[in-house]
């Protein structure tokens, strides 16, 4: 019996699962600096402890552009280049760089069309039950989701008292995913055959 495959499976699943949940925590931390959420708030703390090691050496040397911090866009890149180098390693494949490149920014694209629409469905689920309104978690969900939610309120005003704008962003959000993470995707892989 080989164990090569469960072991390498393993591996994978470890990668994407340390590498992913580092990304993330950049990419929030980004996401949250891009609308301008409360700094104080407790959880954006949070991912600034976590983040902070890497990125203010990064910032030395990258300075940030029209308030978008361009040193994390750079680290959340190099992470999803150096996923891949080990996923693919691990797996007995070397592509070359133009093919990591592109699954890189697929990667990272379909990384923020998926927490904006994970957002976006919790917003709408959360508005059902009527949570605390001055909940950290709350408060910094409104101002991630702001960005999507408001350009579809202007195209879908609510209708009979009801607010149907998320069901835009999110068949939008789908769309996006449909439309340019799977081209993407597609054009990385045949760069590396």
């Amino acid at each position: 019996m080989n164990s090569a495959p469960y072991l390498s499976n393993a591996g994978v699943f470890l990668i994407q699962t340390l590498f992913g949940f580092y990304i993330l925590t950049v990419m929030l931390r980004f996401l949250l600096q891009w609308v301008r959420a409360d700094f104080y708030n407790p959880l954006v703390q949070f991912l600034v402890k976590l983040t902070n090691p890497p990125l203010l050496p990064l910032r030395r040397v990258i300075p940030t552009l029209r308030g978008l911090d361009l040193a994390a866009l750079v680290l959340m890149a190099a992470l999803q280049v150096v996923e891949l180098l080990l996923i693919f390693g691990l797996l007995g494949n070397s592509p070359d760089w133009a093919a990591l490149l592109v699954l890189a920014v697929a990667e990272l694209l379909s990384l923020l069309i998926n927490i904006y629409f994970w957002a976006v469905l919790i917003r709408v689920i959360l508005s059902w039950v009527n949570p605390n309104p001055r909940h950290p978690a709350l408060s910094l969900l409104r101002q991630l989701t702001e960005p999507v939610l408001a350009p579809a309120q202007r195209l879908l005003p609510p209708v009979a008292g009801l607010d149907l704008s998320p069901i835009l962003a999110l068949v939008a959000l789908q769309l996006l995913n449909l439309l340019l993470i799977a081209p993407l995707r597609d054009l990385g892989y045949s760069l590396m055959v």
